[in-house]
């Protein structure tokens, strides 16, 4: 019988070429959606938040009718970035810092100085450039470019925990957060879904779920679970957090001490926890460095005890990160070396395999052992 084939990962130089990097800009990340706030963020009128995502500018602004708008961050006079902040608040207008052309809440044109200087002009045909948006459990998305699935198929695979969590009355436990790594985004993501490095990198979130992680694939998304175990070394933060952790009457049972993870392809990862949800957006800067960009999530709850379960989980999942940092940047460090090649991938790391042959077949040029020419790159993106 003929021996079956050992599953591999993904070829170095996928993880180290910059010109592979605009090809995924191009192919993943343009015709798709992406996570910009939450409802509760931009909740009065003139409150907006906006991302930079590989260079795509984008806005959503709360409407003086209530409604949330996304446009591109970007004025239709000389292209200026038209808002800098993460969050803030426009009042009643968005005027352009370079050249003051401004406009309502809705998108339109209202103001341009020296109207009468401009020939055959008409404001209506020079509004901001608006994006789709989709809405779901409180939080707010855009899409990037054309060619992105319906909204309704894409949060498919989250929408039900949306609603038994409650996200739609959550509101934000702080700011957000925007953490760099040396590493190339599919490092990054590929170790979110990663559970045999539980054990060795991570003996305090180990101690918490023991050996009962578990992973799913699921169309457009990898579901993870972990129930909280009592087991030998915990740490004191995890011990502490399954002390003070208190019920939380709308989950059910099997969700009271239960920590769920959604990474939504391709770049998005939810954390459920009964205290909490945390968004993780991994947003590719270069080849080599990565942005984290998070913000946790949860009900108004004032009991002591929850706000000590809270706080704990933040001191459980600060540590964890620290610990990905080490070895996410390890793995960055070997790929760019000259002497690498993809080693065997375990059958139980069913979401590793699969994110990898997804990005397989989004760009079959990524199947090339060898890194190819720039030019053949190149072509692939015009194609």
């Amino acid at each position: 019988m003929a021996q079956q084939k050992t599953e591999t990962g993904l070829p170095p130089w996928v993880y180290v070429d910059d010109n592979f990097l605009a090809l995924e800009g191009e192919k993943l990340f343009r015709p798709c959606w992406q996570i910009i706030c939450h409802e509760s963020d931009i909740a009065e009128t003139g409150a907006y938040a906006t991302l930079n995502f590989m260079g795509a500018l984008v806005l959503v602004v709360r409407g003086d009718d209530g409604k949330a708008r996304a446009f591109r961050n970007i004025c239709r006079h000389r292209a200026a970035r038209l808002l800098d902040e993460s969050f803030g608040q426009c009042k009643s207008r968005i005027t352009c810092p370079y050249h003051a052309w401004t406009y309502d809440l809705k998108g339109a044109l209202i103001g341009v100085p020296r109207r009468e200087t401009y020939d055959q002009f008409e404001n209506s045909d020079y509004g901001l450039t608006p994006l789709e948006i989709g809405i779901c459990g409180g939080f707010i998305f855009a899409a990037l470019g054309d060619g992105a699935p319906a909204f309704d198929d894409f949060i498919a695979p989250i929408k039900s925990e949306f609603e038994i969590y409650q996200t739609q009355g959550m509101r934000a436990l702080g700011r957000i957060s925007l953490r760099a790594r040396d590493v190339n985004w599919k490092i990054a993501v590929e170790n979110y879904v990663d559970a045999m490095h539980l054990p060795i990198a991570h003996k305090g979130l180990d101690g918490l779920v023991g050996d009962n992680y578990t992973l799913n694939i699921e169309p457009g998304a990898y579901h993870i679970t972990a129930d909280l175990r009592d087991v030998s070394g915990q740490s004191l933060s995890a011990q502490a957090y399954r002390k003070f952790l208190p019920d939380t009457p709308h989950l059910p049972e099997a969700r009271q001490r239960a920590w769920t993870y959604k990474l939504m392809w391709p770049n998005l990862a939810f954390d459920i926890y009964p205290d909490q949800i945390d968004f993780m957006q991994f947003i590719p800067l270069t080849s080599g460095r990565t942005l984290l960009r998070e913000i946790s999530y949860a009900l108004p709850d004032e009991r002591r005890e929850m706000r000590a379960a809270r706080y704990l989980n933040w001191r459980v999942n600060r540590t964890v990160n620290v610990e990905d940092k080490d070895v996410i940047e390890r793995v960055q460090a070997g790929l760019q070396s000259c002497d690498y090649q993809p080693g065997p991938i375990s059958r139980s790391e069913i979401c590793l395999r699969d994110f990898a042959e997804k990005i397989r077949a989004a760009m079959p040029i990524c199947r090339e052992p060898s890194r190819p020419s720039s030019d053949v790159i190149r072509k692939q993106i015009a194609s």
